[in-house]
């Protein structure tokens, strides 16, 4: 087994560090015969870097791959979803996908070949995926149709191989709905994500199915369990799979983007100071946990809240802001703004003063801001002075 390993990834070693999407074959000890990917390595990727970066398998590569991978970097470009390294495998020739994801009739059961694909993933794709690039814990799956039921076999296992599962028209096996229904009820401190598309493009009999698993999964009390839905009324089932990996981006991701409208509205606005703050940080612990990145917090999601501390408790709460920000950017100007507001609204002018002029000497190329800062100066210098007047 490790010479196979070995042997794989060897033959991966010239281009495993390059940047961009490229195809390789590989050979496997489990289904002995190759197997050809394709690679995503975000722009972001350096060597020498320690950043990871969730992963990505998609199955039916030979369809879905360009498409999963254009909405990614589009997601990481607008800061809606960390950047991911993205593996499809080809399973077009050959009759591969049939081999490798069918399912017993009277069992639901994998056949025998498909056995040996989910083994395949889980030990030699995973072990090359962790020994030659920087992956997070964070795990997507991607399947259509018929392969979008084979993904549901590594949720049901007793530890599940993946975080989130993306199943675009899954053509389930007869128990599969009830397999995953019983496993998601049961977990306990693992988040999971499971996205499920359908559409008026499907038969009768496969949309009784799924709008039945739907309702299934819908109502199941599990803080741990996350899941989304949608039903195309359309008569495309090729253009449903663009919509499908879009939005099941946007819902796996959510809580790794900056704060949005509506969460602002429904989370944030009627909190008080120290609960606005404390909502931000914990935003960003649970940003690190999933998706193991150290990001800071958005200065964006710092103006979101500005309000709430400016605004609520007479300011109370300005110190404790404006010292979080200078942990997060000692050089920028903001934190001392905000400290300097605190002691000028309760009348320690010195104080006020010392934070004003600290932050002026931070602005750097911006005129605007700099005459701004330097107005704090001079009002806090004419209160002083007692000539200052609104």
């Amino acid at each position: 087994m490790k010479l196979a390993l070995t042997l794989l990834c060897l033959s991966l070693s010239i281009t495993i560090h390059a940047q961009g999407i490229f195809t390789k074959k590989i050979n496997s000890e489990i289904l002995n015969t190759s197997r050809e990917l394709k690679i995503y390595i975000p722009e972001g990727y350096k060597k020498d870097s320690l950043k990871k970066y969730p992963l990505t398998i998609v199955l039916d590569a030979d369809q879905l791959f360009e498409i999963y991978v254009s909405n990614a970097k589009l997601f990481a470009k607008n800061d809606k979803a960390p950047e991911q390294i993205i593996i499809g495998i080809n399973q077009h020739k050959n009759m591969d996908r049939y081999k490798d994801c069918s399912y017993e009739e009277h069992n639901s059961y994998p056949i025998a070949s498909a056995q040996l694909f989910l083994d395949f993933v889980r030990s030699e794709l995973f072990s090359f995926a962790l020994e030659n690039y920087r992956v997070s814990s964070f795990r997507t799956i991607v399947g259509n149709k018929l392969t979008a039921n084979f993904i549901g076999y590594f949720l049901i296992e007793h530890q599940p191989s993946f975080t989130a599962f993306i199943a675009l028209n899954p053509s389930y096996a007869p128990d599969m709905p009830f397999a995953i229904q019983d496993k998601v009820n049961s977990l306990k401190n693992t988040p999971i994500y499971y996205y499920l598309s359908n559409g008026s493009y499907n038969s009768p009999e496969k949309n009784a199915v799924l709008q039945a698993t739907v309702s299934r999964l819908k109502n199941i009390e599990n803080t741990n369990f996350k899941f989304s839905e949608d039903h195309f009324n359309q008569k495309s089932k090729v253009a449903s799979i663009g919509q499908s990996l879009a939005r099941s981006q946007a819902f796996i991701f959510e809580s790794y983007a900056a704060i949005s409208k509506e969460e602002y509205k429904h989370d944030v606005q009627q909190l008080s100071p120290p609960d606005a703050i404390a909502y931000l940080e914990n935003k960003y612990v649970e940003i690190d946990y999933l998706f193991d990145t150290n990001l800071k917090i958005r200065e964006r999601d710092i103006y979101a809240i500005e309000g709430i501390i400016l605004d609520k408790e007479n300011g109370d709460y300005l110190k404790d802001f404006g010292e979080m920000i200078q942990n997060l950017y000692p050089e920028s100007p903001l934190g001392d703004y905000y400290i300097g507001t605190f002691y000028e609204t309760g009348g320690k002018l010195k104080k006020a003063l010392k934070y004003f002029k600290s932050g002026y000497s931070k602005v750097k190329d911006n005129e605007e801001d700099a005459v701004g800062y330097y107005q704090n100066i001079e009002r806090v210098l004419n209160k002083q002075q007692g000539t200052y007047t609104e």
